[in-house]
């Protein structure tokens, strides 16, 4: 992306801001996690405060598509998974591995018999039954519904509305016994399983709530580490108290989380420096310069990929977005190095591609996917010029006017900034109307297509470039743009289903689907791949921060004196 040397300096004199991410969809504003000044010791409680950026959209897994919930999840509910330190799925409800069958589609499981729900009932194999159902049930309207499709057997039948939920290949053998049935050999299937909308899911409770499930902490039910209190479904506070019926509670020290909302870095960083918050959210640009050396800075390389996302039909009608040379002409007018180090400054680098770098390594030559892959599009102004020029004599017009959808926060604020003054100084008749809205209305306005050009943020619910690759299928979900191309459909399906055994020709066609996704049909413009710093107290010990599915767990955290 690119931006022009007035800005820059509205930029420094402004001191901004980071964006921050989402999961699968992200928020743009600081992720931020803090503590509080309890002290370890028998007597004494464990109480931990945190700064988050984004208010949580839903408590329902089978509804979730943001970092923001799944971050609670990660708190609150345990699945067969969990990840550990260093990001390797471990059992949690699974008594340790699966039984597989010889030809590596069926997966039998134990699972514990002490693990329960907060009100006392236990979970057990109909819980991941009921859930994964439930999920895949075209009633549900799960945008995630897709991370079944390919996996579980009859998964896509019934997403299609061709089978029904019942039919979903996995069964509840007797209550602590849980048999799975897949498409294809999946070599991921762990990274899978512990992701969110895989989470189970107490029947009993779910059918009582209905539609009022998940939507504030008391119509939510956790068996993990902590429970979820005091959240009203839009408030900018809430709590995580420790679970009394978790299995493992011995090793949780933590008594109390509490958490709020700090929308403005100043904010988050004011309630660290005041002792009221002990570790902020990310950082923005401004204090992530000031404190990028200090004793209580955190630094963390992220797994999430950042673009603009292109809108090409809204309200039935093609935008100007349909064209690929006014895409291409937008994804080449800015300046994607300045902006990581002048508006970002947290240790985000420029990225040319959309899978990230640290992913997935080619089978056979262990060579990272990003490397392979190479730069796939890159500022080029005189480019954008030509190609902009092209489209707009292609759609017979000599300016075009678009919104830019973002969020309402400091930090996303100014990166809208940033990107209007780029875009309209180097594409001539172009003028950007900004759009900015809380975190929750972003995302609904994005599914629902009512935008022209969104900042987008994407982290991996699982440790493959398909993760990211599957998302612009036709129709698919989280497509949210009218993309649709047979030849990158079949290249996906391809991948998925053709090629399941054999994992070079699989890796090849991935690197193809991104190539083709990018350079040339320019569905997105990639920009950056997330860094984020943080400030955390020296007191605060055993804080595990992933790189993808939840930002972090707090099943470890202790309170030092």
């Amino acid at each position: 992306m690119k931006k022009s040397k007035n800005f820059l300096l509205l930029v420094i004199a402004l001191a901004v801001a980071m964006i921050i991410s989402a999961c699968g969809s992200g928020s743009e504003s600081s992720d931020g996690e803090g503590s509080d000044s309890g002290d370890t010791g028998s007597s004494e409680k464990q109480i931990f405060n945190m700064v988050e950026t984004a208010e949580i959209p839903t408590g329902d897994p089978a509804l979730a598509t943001d970092q923001a919930s799944f971050i609670v999840f990660g708190q609150t509910i345990e699945g067969l998974y969990v990840l550990d330190e260093n990001d390797k799925p471990v059992p949690a409800i699974a008594d340790g591995e699966p039984e597989i069958s010889e030809d590596g589609k069926e997966y039998t499981f134990k699972l514990r018999e002490d693990a329960k729900w907060d009100n006392g009932d236990p979970v057990t194999a109909n819980d991941f039954v009921y859930a994964w159902q439930r999920a895949v049930d075209p009633d549900t309207g799960s945008e995630y519904a897709y991370m079944f499709s390919g996996v579980i057997e009859n998964a896509e039948a019934i997403i299609s509305g061709d089978k029904d939920p019942e039919e979903l290949s996995v069964e509840a053998v007797d209550d602590y016994t849980l048999k799975l049935t897949l498409e294809q050999p999946i070599e991921y299937l762990n990274s899978l399983l512990a992701f969110g909308t895989y989470l189970p899911l107490n029947e009993e409770f779910v059918e009582e709530k209905g539609d009022k499930f998940g939507t504030n902490s008391d119509n939510m039910l956790a068996n993990g580490p902590f429970k979820l209190t005091e959240w009203d479904g839009s408030g900018l506070e809430w709590k995580y108290v420790k679970n009394d019926a978790y299995y493992d509670k011995e090793n949780v020290s933590l008594d109390e989380v509490n958490v709020q909302v700090a929308k403005k870095p100043s904010t988050a960083v004011n309630l660290f420096e005041t002792g009221e918050a002990d570790r902020t959210a990310a950082l923005s640009a401004e204090y992530a310069k000031q404190y990028k050396n200090h004793e209580n800075a955190s630094k963390f390389e992220e797994l999430s990929s950042w673009y603009l996302k292109f809108n090409q039909e809204r309200d039935g009608e093609d935008t100007p977005l349909a064209n690929e040379n006014i895409r291409k002409a937008l994804a080449m007018a800015f300046d994607k190095e300045s902006f990581t180090e002048t508006v970002l400054s947290n240790g985000s680098v420029p990225s040319d591609g959309y899978v990230p770098k640290g992913l997935a390594s080619n089978p056979e030559t262990d060579e990272d996917f990003r490397d392979e892959s190479g730069s796939l599009i890159s500022k080029d102004v005189e480019k954008a010029k030509e190609y902009w020029e092209k489209g707009l004599e292609e759609l017979g017009k000599d300016k075009i006017t678009l919104d830019y959808l973002s969020d309402d926060t400091e930090n996303a604020k100014t990166t809208s900034e940033y990107f209007k003054n780029q875009l309209e100084s180097n594409l001539d008749g172009l003028t950007i109307e900004l759009t900015n809205v809380p975190f929750k209305v972003r995302l609904d306005k994005t599914r629902k297509q009512n935008y022209d050009i969104v900042m987008h943020g994407w982290g991996p619910d699982y440790l493959d470039p398909m993760t990211f690759l599957d998302l612009f299928v036709t129709d698919g979900t989280n497509n949210e743009t009218s993309y649709s191309n047979k030849e990158y459909d079949q290249l996906i399906e391809d991948a998925k289903e053709k090629y399941a055994n054999d994992p070079e020709k699989r890796w090849e066609t991935m690197l193809e689907a991104e190539k083709l996704l990018v350079q040339e049909d320019t569905v997105v413009a990639p920009i950056y791949q997330r860094g984020r710093i943080t400030l955390i107290k020296p007191k605060v010990k055993g804080l595990v921060e992933h790189a993808f599915g939840p930002d972090y767990t707090l099943k470890n955290v202790t309170i030092e004196k």
